[in-house]
């Protein structure tokens, strides 16, 4: 098993996976997307077993008034297939170290409203539940 950083001649296998929780995403909509989020420092993140992809996280490092240095997590997903084994805890403990290295005081993500088995999983992890977010 390895964890490590993706690179965008990676966007294949991404999208492979995190089509599985943004499922209204074309690839060409995928692509364009990370290559406009390059500015903000999003770094792709997976985990991978026998050179399969198998859990992602797209992540940033940020700063506001609100949460102050923080790292915001704008996608995780595991593979359907495998939910429920571990994988999940195993990139968010790697996402608080790596919260730790960058000095950051928090980790942030927005869940839908509709995602309940997330926010299971994110409040068993130990997340608060912060704030409201609203779209218009």
């Amino acid at each position: 098993m390895q964890i490590r950083e993706l690179n965008l001649k990676e966007l294949d296998i991404v999208y492979e996976l995190i089509s599985q929780l943004r499922t209204e995403l074309s690839y060409k909509e995928f692509e364009d997307l990370i290559y406009e989020m390059r500015h903000m420092e999003y770094k792709m993140i997976g985990i991978f077993e026998d050179k399969k992809l198998i859990t992602y996280a797209g992540v940033a490092i940020q700063t506001n008034l609100y949460h102050k240095r923080h790292l915001y997590v704008y996608d995780l997903v595991t593979d359907s297939a495998l939910r429920a084994q571990g994988y999940g805890k195993m990139m968010l403990d790697y996402l608080v170290d790596y919260s730790k290295v960058a000095m950051c005081e928090s980790i942030v993500l927005s869940s839908g409203f509709q995602r309940k088995k997330a926010h299971k999983f994110y409040e068993d992890y130990g997340f608060d539940k912060k704030s409201y977010v609203y779209q218009m």
